[in-house]
């Protein structure tokens, strides 16, 4: 029973599969609820705001294509590049 339950917790910290496809800076699918006039409640999500960014690479020099949210492309311009980017960031 232990095992099953530890299991189940890691499956719920993991990533969402898409998000190991590009750089999502810990955005995540969020759950909720639709709530209209009438009180009737039907669930829905809502998803990150992915962008498909070509970025240039100082270290690689070569320009690389990748799916990231918007969030993530102002910190890319905030710390000067991709490759400042990568490194300053902790995951």
């Amino acid at each position: 029973m232990l095992s099953s339950t530890s299991s189940i917790v890691q499956l719920a910290k993991a990533p969402f599969k898409r998000a190991q496809r590009g750089l999502f800076g810990g955005k995540q699918i969020q759950f909720g609820n639709n709530v209209p006039f009438s009180k009737t409640k039907t669930r829905r999500t809502w998803l990150p705001n992915v962008q498909t960014k070509r970025l240039f690479s100082e270290t690689l020099n070569d320009w690389i294509r990748l799916n990231m949210t918007t969030s993530v492309i102002r910190t890319v311009d905030k710390k000067g590049g991709l490759d400042r980017y990568l490194l300053e960031t902790r995951d």
